[in-house]
């Protein structure tokens, strides 16, 4: 069962109560924020009903990796090392991937590391629109190549 990244591509302030909660479950509160979440039911039902507002797909171990590398900050904004991955997990920075990757480990599992990424607008902006669907020529919704749109804003 692997992970899904998820990014938040759409930050419109009248969004309804319902979606505005689910998307702060998710750690999805500002526009350009990312996180990984295993594939299960409940994260299924949460993503299926903010498609509107983010776009998705499975996560690989190179880019957990670099997102956790390149994006991800400890508690105090401080930046995350190997050294200090392999501290607190006992295992080394591709095994966590890895493990976060397939949904076998979560975010909060590495302790002090903040379940968000915060990333930068996509260098060279957005292909198409960010406000339909991917199958109506837009960038909202599960895409396969999420890892291109994640190199894009690294």
């Amino acid at each position: 069962m692997p992970g899904f990244i998820l990014v938040r591509i759409r930050g419109i302030p009248d969004v309804r109560y319902d979606i505005k909660e689910t998307l702060k479950r998710l750690h999805l509160v500002r526009k350009f924020h990312a996180t990984i979440v295993p594939d299960t039911e409940v994260y299924r039902g949460m993503i299926f009903k903010v498609k509107d507002y983010i776009t998705y797909g499975p996560a690989t171990p190179e880019i957990v990796k670099e997102l956790i590398l390149k994006r991800g900050r400890l508690i105090g904004n401080k930046p995350v090392s190997e050294e200090y991955i392999k501290k607190v997990t006992g295992l080394d920075l591709d095994t966590v991937a890895k493990k976060i990757a397939e949904g076998s480990m979560k975010l909060k599992d590495i302790k002090g590391l903040k379940p968000v990424f915060r990333l930068h607008p996509p260098r060279g902006g957005f292909r198409r629109s960010i406000k339909k669907h991917i199958t109506a020529g837009g960038e909202l919704g599960y895409r396969e190549d999420i890892g291109k749109l994640i190199l894009k804003m690294l």
